[in-house]
C-alpha cells in the first residue's frame, strides 16, 4: 500500500495495484473468498519499488536513511493519521463502550505501526466476524509494511561502499529464512500478522528489482505477465490451501512487477485509464474502504447485499478521489508542504489522535451513559490499571470460583468449560438456588491439578457445548458418573449490538430481535439430538417462530454486550426463564450406556 515516488513511473504497476485493492474491497464486502490476497500483491509491489530506489542510491553512494524515512512519512502517515482521527470521531458518536475501547486501542496501535501485533493478541483470527465491525482492522498490513520500512533501510546503511556487493546475498538469505519460517510454523494466525513471516513477500519484490535491474523484457515475455495476471485472478476463486495460494500470488505478483517492453496485455488491461486511476488512488481506497464498510455495518445496514455493495463501493470511490487530491497529493509535494510544515502537521495529528485514543481507552470507552448496559459515566473510574467495563468485570468474577468445594453441606456443582460455561455459572448464581449451591468452576481440566477430586465430589457436573464422543474421555480418565452430567447449550444474539443501539428513536427499540449468526442454530440442534433430555437448551427458551433471538431483557437491558456472552441482566433473565429444579433435582438417567463406554 506504501508508495512509489515518480522515479521511472510505470502505468502497469498502478494497474496491478488496482487489481489488488479492488480484490481486497470486494473481499471485505463479502463476495470474493480469496480477495484478501490483494494485500500480498501490495507487499510485492512495495518491496520492488522501495528496493529499486534505495538500491540505486546505494550504488551511487548517496543513500540517506533520513531522506528515506521522510519520503515514507510524506507518502503514508498523513492519510493514516487523518483516517484514524475520522474513525475515532465517528466512533465517539455511534459506538458502544466495548467497541469504542477496542477502536481506541487500534488507533493507538496504528499510530505506533503495530496494529498487526494488537490484532494477533486480541482477535487472533483475521476471519473472526467481529473484525468486520472494526474500522481500522485493515491497518494490520500497514503495521507489517511500516515495520519492514524501519528494518529494511538499515541493511543498505550497513552494507554501503565496498560492502554493497553483499546486499543481494544477504537479501536472499533473509528471504530463505522468512519463507522457511512461513512454511514450517504451525500458528497460522502468527504467520498472517507478523513481519518475520511476511518479509519474504516484500523481499521477493526487492530481489526482482536488484536481479533484473535496468533489464527490459521483449514482447515475447508478455506471456509470463499474462500468466501472472491469470494466476492472481484465478486464485481469488480457488479452493487451494492458504500456503499454496500465498506462494502462487507472490510469485505471480513478482512476475507482474518485472513488466515488459511493448506488451499488448499490459496496454490493454493494466495501463488503461480506469485501472491506472484506480491504482493511483489505491492507498486512499485501501484506507477508507474498511472505515466506511465497518460503520455501514455498525449503524446503517446489518447485511451487505449486491445493491448495497455497489452503493458502498461508489461512496468509497468518491471519498478516495477527494482524499487523493486534498490529502495524499499535497503532502507528497515538497512545494506545497515543506519538510518543516510536514513534521509540525503530522506531529499535531499524531499527538491529538494518540492522546484522545489513550483517554478513551483509559475510561473503558465509557464517554456517555448507556443504561442498556448499566454503564454510566458517573461510575467510571480512572485508575492506573485501566479498569475494565462493568460487564467485563462481572464476567471475570466467576474465575474466583476456581477452587475446591467448601464442604458446607450445600449441593456441589462443578462447571467445566469455555466462556459459555462461565455464563451459565452466572445464571446459576443469579437463580433462586444461587445461595444454596457450592459452586466450583474451571475453564479447562488442564489447568486444574485437583480436577479428579472435584469431579468425584460434585453432585452435578456441567459441561458446555460438549459432544458425546468428547464426554467419553472424561469417563475413561476420571471415572465420571454420567448420571450427574448435563451439557450447557450454545447461544448467540446476532452480529453486533451497534446497529441495535443506533435505533434508539424507534418506538419498538426495546423489542428488537435478531437472527443468530450462521451455524449457531444448526449446532444447537445437533447437540440437542445428541444429549436429548440432558441438554440445557438456552436458545429454545427465547427463540421465536421466525428463529429470531431477543436483544433486550424485559427491563430493556442488553442480554449480551458482545452478542455471545451474558451481561448480569442477561444472566438474571435466563435464570428466571430456566426451570432450575429440573436440572438440579430431577432426571439422573445415564446418557451413555455401559456398552458405549
Amino acid at each position: 500500500m506504501g508508495g512509489n515516488e515518480k522515479i521511472n513511473y510505470r502505468k502497469d504497476i498502478d494497474g496491478i495495484r488496482a487489481i489488488a485493492v479492488v480484490s481486497v474491497i470486494i473481499f471485505h464486502l463479502g463476495f470474493l473468498p480469496n480477495g484478501y490476497l490483494g494485500v500480498d500483491v501490495f507487499f510485492v509491489i512495495s518491496g520492488f519499488l522501495i528496493t529499486k530506489i534505495v538500491y540505486q542510491e546505494a550504488l551511487e553512494n548517496h543513500f540517506s536513511i533520513i531522506d528515506f524515512y521522510l519520503r515514507r512519512l510524506r507518502r503514508i502517515i498523513p492519510l493514516v493519521l487523518i483516517s484514524a482521527i475520522v474513525s475515532l470521531l465517528i466512533g465517539v458518536l455511534v459506538m458502544l463502550p466495548d467497541d469504542l475501547e477496542n477502536l481506541a486501542q487500534s488507533v493507538f496501535a496504528t499510530n505506533f505501526f503495530s496494529n498487526n501485533i494488537l490484532l494477533l493478541i486480541t482477535s487472533r483470527d483475521y476471519w473472526n466476524i467481529a473484525n468486520e465491525y472494526k474500522p481500522l482492522m485493515h491497518t494490520w498490513s500497514l503495521g507489517v509494511e511500516e515495520q519492514f520500512y524501519i528494518i529494511y533501510p538499515i541493511l543498505f546503511l550497513i552494507l554501503k561502499g565496498d560492502k554493497r556487493k553483499y546486499i543481494l546475498a544477504v537479501l536472499i538469505i533473509l528471504s530463505i529464512i522468512s519463507i522457511s519460517l512461513y512454511l514450517f510454523l504451525k500458528d497460522d494466525n502468527a504467520k498472517f500478522y507478523l513481519i518475520q513471516y511476511r518479509f519474504f513477500e516484500l523481499s521477493f519484490g526487492g530481489l526482482a528489482a536488484i536481479i533484473f535491474k535496468d533489464k527490459k523484457f521483449k514482447t515475447i515475455y508478455s506471456f509470463f505477465i499474462t500468466l501472472g495476471i491469470v494466476f492472481i485472478l484465478i486464485t481469488n476463486f480457488s479452493f487451494l490451501n492458504d500456503i499454496k495460494l500465498v506462494l502462487i500470488v507472490v510469485l505471480s505478483a513478482t512476475l507482474l512487477v518485472l513488466g515488459t517492453n511493448g506488451s499488448k496485455i499490459n496496454a490493454w488491461f493494466l495501463e488503461n485509464t480506469v485501472m491506472v486511476w484506480l491504482g493511483k488512488i489505491s492507498f486512499s481506497l485501501y484506507m477508507w474502504h474498511q472505515i466506511i464498510l465497518a460503520y455501514t455495518r455498525y449503524f446503517i445496514v446489518e447485511k451487505i447485499n449486491i445493491p448495497t455493495a455497489i452503493v458502498i463501493f461508489m461512496v468509497v470511490l468518491i471519498v478516495s478521489f477527494i482524499s487523493y487530491f486534498i490529502i495524499e497529493q499535497p503532502f507528497r509535494n515538497k512545494k506545497n508542504v515543506s519538510t518543516k510544515k510536514l513534521l509540525i502537521v503530522t506531529g499535531i495529528l499524531f499527538v491529538f489522535s494518540t492522546a484522545t485514543a489513550f483517554y478513551i481507552y483509559s475510561v473503558g470507552g465509557i464517554i456517555r451513559n448507556v443504561p442498556e448496559l448499566n454503564v454510566y459515566t458517573s461510575k467510571r473510574e480512572l485508575n492506573q490499571d485501566l479498569k475494565w467495563t462493568v460487564n467485563t468485570e462481572y464476567n471475570s468474577n466467576i474465575h474466583s470460583y476456581n477452587r475446591k468445594f467448601l464442604n458446607n453441606g450445600k449441593t456441589k456443582i462443578f462447571i467445566v468449560g469455555n466462556s459459555f460455561a462461565r455464563d451459565f455459572a452466572n445464571v446459576l448464581l443469579e437463580s433462586k438456588i444461587g445461595k444454596d449451591i457450592d459452586l466450583s468452576y474451571v475453564s479447562s481440566r488442564y489447568i486444574c491439578p485437583d480436577f479428579q477430586e472435584r469431579i468425584s465430589q460434585a453432585n452435578y457436573v456441567l459441561f458446555s457445548e460438549l459432544k458425546i464422543k468428547e464426554l467419553k474421555l472424561y469417563i475413561d480418565n476420571y471415572k465420571l458418573d454420567t448420571t450427574k452430567v448435563w451439557n450447557i447449550g450454545t447461544k448467540n444474539f446476532g452480529y453486533n449490538n451497534g446497529i441495535i443501539y443506533n435505533k434508539k428513536r424507534d418506538t419498538n427499540y426495546c423489542k428488537q430481535r435478531t437472527e443468530m449468526r450462521a451455524g449457531f442454530f444448526e449446532k444447537n440442534d445437533s447437540l440437542q439430538k445428541e444429549w436429548k433430555s440432558k441438554y440445557i437448551n438456552l436458545i429454545q427458551l427465547v427463540i421465536d417462530k421466525d428463529k429470531k433471538m431477543p436483544i433486550f431483557s424485559p427491563n430493556c437491558k442488553f442480554i449480551s454486550q458482545d452478542c455471545e456472552h451474558l451481561t448480569q441482566d442477561g444472566a438474571q433473565y435466563f435464570a428466571k426463564l430456566l426451570n432450575i429444579d429440573k436440572i438440579i433435582k430431577v432426571n439422573q438417567t445415564k446418557i451413555i450406556s455401559d456398552r458405549d463406554k
